[in-house]
């Protein structure tokens, strides 16, 4: 009798991890911030606005949770959402840059400096919210809340922006490709998270399918008439296994088989992998793309068969470029809170994923703190990470972020001198990258 039971992993680094990144937590201190933001009395102002509508904000994630839409048909998301922001005299637009379930709102522009809140609200299939897009969502409807409130009063201009489809179709991307976020000079969001931390990285990513040709055969009788796709893809997939060896610590790449021929007497004429590949920096991710581009070329020359190569079906992911001006006001801000918002390095940093903020990251200065909604070994895309999205400290979690971000957006717009800063920073490492162009 076989056992079917596949062998537990050994958990033993994963103890020694936890142990360790909990006492370097402990002995962090937080960022600061060498500008003092918004004055006093625009910050109470900003404060009273968001805990004003706290109830609602917990309210519309309790419901989005209950009620997840996957990427692309958030209908009904993005109408409580905008019934929100209509409640509080907030003129909204929903559709917009091709997208149906996009969304905008803004104060009037008034000629000064503008900088937008980002909420997503897609699910993922069969998990609902394992990533806690129900908190990025309620809390950035609250930051634009908050932060619009004063506006005006210091001279600049706050929107938020719904992005559909975070989870791999790339709504910011095409977003920015149809010109949304022209007029927006920063960007901020949060995300939910194990710990909270300022700055942390995620991975840029693409999407690489191949597709072996091959000619199809009798396995038995006549063999040496076909050519395997198969065995194309498998080498494919085993030249892939021997490039990690020699791949940056923060490279990724995984894949899939989703086609491998249908019956074992005839000789596959078709065979087809899916991969992901992430890096830390633009420039890593290409590279690793060329080399994949060559194990797939190889494999089909070795086995004599074609292979057709088919990137990003959906819009490409860079890695986030850090702001850590913005992060620490970030980090004042949440101070307030009582929250500790760790820098970077504390927290492992493969600890991570993709996100398409960071398109917009190499477009504008970005923010994209992670906030605790869930205990430390709790990983996102979980059903137990979904729970706790949903949870009292998901709530919490809506609130707290929801004063960060409308505190930050308000140090931005009323502090010049941080405003400046934030952008010298955002020069030095690299200024704008045009984004579709860059894996031309």
């Amino acid at each position: 009798m076989t056992d079917a039971a596949p062998v537990p992993p050994d958990d033993s680094h994963l103890r020694a991890l936890i142990e360790a990144t909990a006492e370097a937590v402990a002995a962090a201190e937080p960022l600061g911030s060498d500008h003092t933001g918004a004055e006093s009395g625009v910050r109470a102002a900003v404060e009273r606005e968001v805990l004003a509508r706290a109830g609602e904000l917990v309210a519309l994630s309790q419901d989005l949770h209950a009620h997840p839409e996957e990427g692309f048909t958030e209908h009904r998301s993005v109408g409580a959402l905008a019934e929100l922001l209509r409640a509080h005299g907030h003129e909204v637009t929903v559709g917009l840059g091709g997208l149906d379930t996009a969304l905008r709102a803004s104060t009037p522009d008034n000629g000064g400096p503008h900088i937008a809140v980002l909420s997503e609200y897609d699910a993922l299939p069969g998990l609902g919210h394992a990533c806690g897009h129900n908190v990025i969502c309620t809390a950035g409807a609250g930051g634009f809340l908050g932060s619009a409130a004063v506006a005006e009063q210091v001279g600049g201009r706050v929107s938020l922006i719904g992005t559909p489809a975070e989870e791999g179709g790339g709504g910011k991307e095409t977003l920015a490709r149809a010109g949304v976020f022209d007029d927006v000079d920063a960007v901020i969001m949060l995300h939910p998270f194990s710990h909270d931390i300022a700055l942390h990285p995620f991975l840029g990513r693409r999407q690489l399918e191949m597709v072996f040709h091959g000619v199809g055969a009798h396995a038995s009788a006549q063999p040496f008439m076909g050519r395997n796709a198969l065995d194309a893809a498998v080498a494919a997939y085993q030249g892939v296994s021997m490039l990690r060896q020699q791949l940056p610590s923060t490279d990724r790449v995984h894949g899939v088989f989703t086609d491998g021929g249908a019956r074992p007497n005839v000789i596959p004429e078709r065979a087809a992998l899916l991969f992901y590949l992430r890096s830390a920096d633009p420039e890593t991710l290409r590279d690793l793309a060329k080399r994949m581009t060559a194990i797939a070329h190889g494999a089909a020359e070795m086995t004599g068969c074609g292979v057709e190569l088919t990137w990003d079906s959906q819009p490409a992911y860079l890695p986030i470029r850090f702001n850590t001006t913005l992060a620490g006001r970030w980090s004042v801000n949440q101070a307030d809170t009582g929250r500790k918002a760790l820098p970077p390095g504390i927290v492992p940093e493969f600890l991570t994923g993709s996100t398409d903020l960071g398109n917009l990251s190499y477009r504008m200065p970005a923010l994209h703190p992670m906030i605790a909604v869930s205990g430390p070994t709790v990983a996102l895309h979980t059903k137990e990470f979904a729970e706790a999205a949903g949870s009292p400290s998901g709530d919490k979690a809506v609130v707290d972020g929801a004063l960060g971000l409308a505190l930050t957006a308000a140090d931005y717009l009323a502090d010049k001198a941080l405003r400046q800063a934030v952008h010298d920073e955002f020069e030095a490492s690299g200024g704008a990258l045009d984004v579709p162009k860059f894996f031309d």
